[in-house]
């Protein structure tokens, strides 16, 4: 919120400079963002009176003006602005002046000089030659009160200040100066001058019928009909400046005086054009396929959750948030409606963003505006309109005041022993009491506990919580003790049997993988396809169209980042990412960590793609392929040791993935991207990716300290002949399982063999395993008989597993 200080000044005056009014707002929660002079600095500007203006002699966009500038003699200036005409008071540079710099970061002066032939002793002035606007169209006329001499800082206030505050939502009594003065006051004990408005004499007896269907949308609607104004009075120029300093510019004077009371009191109103009214006024909820033309041009529809103003025909105003363009004044208005009603926050919070754009209307309903002084506002209202647009003929009709919900708060306690707990500063009963009273709380104070009776302009006051921080802004947040906490605080460490999560992040960076971080936020079609997931969790309000519900798999994700990379010509990828996973699961119950129904795991996986190593003269390029990802991976986990098994997943290709396993748990899947994705996504090549649970992979098992053997180890290579369907997990665990009593200590298949069409001993459905048996034993040498019985019960096994034979 922005404001000049000399408004502020008006309502609270404390003798303290601007400095001190800035920091006294800043430690009370007001945060002041910015603070600014009015007009830069410039000098030898007064105020002028123009005399005289005739054409110039020598241009016909000239004229030669006489300027009273309270001198013995008037100036002769030249000036080409088109509004300078005999009787307006205008700025004045005289000669030695200096204007604002420009461009060049030099000041202007201004000298005695000539144009066309003929002297000028001055120059006049526009908004913009001062920079206090942009407007450049013509002089800048001051009022016709203005001291004809006087410097133009001092008639203008261009040494005032603008304030601009950072409001937290829940201070929304301060979105009108007479809030904040109300705050200042509070803060620096100086009056607060709290305005009258003395009640109009009625003249005329019409009453708008307003019937109130919704008293859930609106607590109370108050308003006056108003005849034979004048719309095309001129907004007095002190109106002017200080909505200028609160950035609103002036549109018509209606309108000017509407935005006035709003940035003075806090309360926003609206005005409408009676003639254009159609019957009486409905305050009720939309109706599906209603449209409504707003003021700013835009054209909406609304629905059963939006509030509206209604004649009896259509729809005039988007209750609490912006007026219609059908029912809006303008320089043929000639009877008025004023409207000051009190819309409840949840009513209007979240609507106008429903229509993209904002308005400070709809700012300050949604946070909460005081709904009891709407009858007065009104009062004051009708004051400045007969004061600007009035007339001999200006009629004005009674109040009308309904009040079909109004709010009711409740008392609100707070415990003076539990105040100071929380502050962590000592506090006294007196105190508090003191710091609430200033306010103009209410208080009672019973055995230690303080009770208030909430005024209906303080929304935010609902918990004991809100009073105590009321007691920390009045007594002063740069007084709260800093005092270190006395907890005592113990180092974590974390057990062997556990690794951290960042250790895996590093394990695979190590490999070569760079970690990526994507939105929990995909498309539904990658639910689908991906992970063949029929009912995904959805966003009741996406962020984007294309990301409506939340990923159960980061396999789509990192697909997402590999095609990024591929169309930036990238030829080689290695990427991951560990992160949430969502999926619904009723088992899952609320606590401090879950939320009932969802599962949210953490799952890490990567995306390999393009060559296999960076190119270089040494090693020999060759393509990336599933063994290669999957040695990345036995690497990742190590030393835990993962078991592969053929599976199949709706990501990868039927015949290249493989299902991991730990401790005999399937904890993910490894294998190359399935032909029709590779299609969709547009790759020249299939990238190879994993999955897998995080959690299982950091649970590790206590190393054991086992003595080396003293005795050597054996080598026997057996041959065999095995079906084309064996698997290597299939052959492995025949051999291993075989009842050894320790001697086999390993197990490593070296060759496979293919013969491409029949041969002596096997056939084309055959193919030929090589296995290296490591034998050993920890108590003596083995001897050929006891390496024998030890080969012998291994192929024993396979023929009996795998209905293999020796080859």
């Amino acid at each position: 919120m922005q404001f000049p200080e000399s408004w502020l000044r008006v309502f609270c005056n404390p003798p303290i400079n601007t400095q001190a009014l800035a920091d006294t707002l800043t430690m009370a929660g007001l945060e002041v963002e910015d603070m600014r002079p009015v007009a830069p600095p410039f000098t030898g500007v007064v105020v002028g009176l123009i005399l005289d203006a005739q054409p110039h002699p020598n241009a016909d966009r000239l004229r030669v003006c006489q300027v009273d500038v309270g001198q013995a003699q008037a100036l002769s200036i030249v000036c080409g602005a088109p509004n300078a005409r005999v009787g307006i008071k205008v700025p004045c540079a005289l000669v030695g002046a200096l204007l604002p710099p420009g461009e060049d970061g030099n000041p202007f002066a201004i000298k005695l000089g000539k144009i066309r032939g003929v002297e000028s002793q001055g120059m006049l002035c526009s908004s913009r030659e001062l920079q206090l606007n942009e407007e450049h169209g013509g002089l800048l006329e001051l009022d016709s009160q203005s001291q004809v001499g006087q410097d133009i800082r001092q008639s203008l206030q261009l040494d005032d200040v603008l304030f601009t505050l950072k409001l937290t939502p829940n201070l929304a009594h301060c979105l009108g100066i007479q809030g904040v003065a109300r705050e200042l006051s509070a803060l620096t004990g100086s009056p607060l001058v709290d305005p009258t408005y003395p009640v109009l004499p009625c003249t005329i007896e019409q009453i708008l019928p307003v019937t109130i269907a919704a008293p859930d949308l609106c607590g109370r609607f108050s308003g006056r009909v108003m005849h034979s104004v004048n719309p095309k009075a001129q907004t007095p120029a002190w109106m002017v400046d200080r909505l200028s300093r609160c950035g609103q510019r002036s549109v018509s004077p209606l309108v000017d005086i509407s935005n006035y009371v709003m940035f003075e009191l806090g309360r926003p109103t609206h005005i409408f054009d009676l003639e254009k009214i159609k019957g009486g006024l409905q305050v009720r909820w939309g109706r599906k396929g209603e449209n409504l033309k707003l003021l700013n041009g835009q054209t909406i529809e609304v629905d059963e959750t939006v509030g509206v103003i209604a004649d009896d025909h259509q729809v005039e105003s988007l209750a609490g948030i912006m007026g219609g363009d059908a029912t809006a004044v303008g320089d043929d208005t000639r009877h008025i409606y004023i409207e000051a009603a009190f819309w409840w926050p949840k009513s209007v919070a979240g609507r106008s963003r429903r229509f993209n754009f904002s308005t400070d209307a709809g700012h300050r309903f949604e946070r909460g505006v005081d709904p009891s002084h709407t009858v007065e506002h009104i009062e004051r209202i009708t004051q400045l309109i007969l004061d600007i647009c009035g007339t001999h003929d200006t009629l004005c009709g009674p109040i009308d005041d309904q009040q079909p919900n109004f709010p009711q708060p409740k008392p609100v306690c707070m415990r003076v022993a539990r105040a100071a707990k929380v502050l962590g500063m000592p506090l006294g009963e007196d105190q508090c009491l003191s710091a609430l009273k200033s306010l103009g709380l209410n208080c009672t104070i019973d055995k230690g506990e303080i009770t208030v009776a909430v005024p209906s302009h303080r929304f935010d006051l609902q918990i004991e919580e809100d009073l105590i921080e009321e007691v920390a802004r009045m007594v002063g947040f740069d007084k709260l003790p800093t005092s270190p906490p006395n907890a005592p605080i113990f180092a974590k460490l974390r057990p062997e049997s556990k690794r951290s999560p960042h250790t895996v992040r590093r394990n695979l960076a190590a490999l070569g993988y760079q970690e990526t971080i994507n939105f929990s936020f995909v498309p539904l079609a990658w639910e689908s396809e991906l992970a063949a997931n029929p009912d995904p969790i959805r966003l009741l309000n996406p962020i984007a169209s294309n990301m409506d519900v939340m990923r159960s798999s980061l396999m789509g994700s990192l697909l997402q980042v590999l095609k990024f990379n591929l169309d930036r010509r990238a030829d080689r990828v290695r990427v991951f990412e560990m992160g949430r996973v969502f999926r619904k699961n009723a088992q899952i119950a609320h606590t401090d960590t879950t939320v009932e129904g969802f599962d949210q795991p953490m799952h890490i996986a990567a995306i390999a793609y393009g060559p296999n190593s960076p190119a270089q003269w040494g090693v020999k390029e060759s393509e990336l392929d599933f063994f290669d990802v999957k040695a990345d991976l036995q690497a990742l986990l190590s030393p835990l040791v993962a078991q592969f098994q053929a599976a199949e997943h709706p990501a990868l290709h039927p015949g290249r993935c493989a299902a991991i396993s730990l401790r005999g748990q399937v904890i993910g899947h490894v294998g190359e991207l399935h032909p029709r994705h590779r299609q969709s996504w547009g790759l020249s090549q299939a990238p190879i990716l994993f999955e897998l649970s995080l959690d299982p992979t950091l649970s590790l098992d206590m190393v054991q300290f086992k003595p080396v053997s003293k005795f050597p180890v054996v080598e026997r290579d057996l041959a065999i002949i095995v079906g084309q369907h064996v698997t290597h997990h299939q052959l492995m665990q025949a051999v291993l399982s075989t009842p050894t009593q320790g001697v086999l200590k390993d197990a490593v298949l070296f060759d496979v063999y293919r013969p491409a069409q029949a041969s002596a001993g096997m056939t084309s459905e055959e193919k030929s395993l090589a296995i290296r048996l490591t034998l050993g034993s920890d108590e003596a040498t083995l001897t050929e008989e006891q390496i024998q019985s030890v080969v012998d019960m291994v192929l024993s096994s396979l023929t009996s597993a795998l209905n293999a034979r020796l080859r």
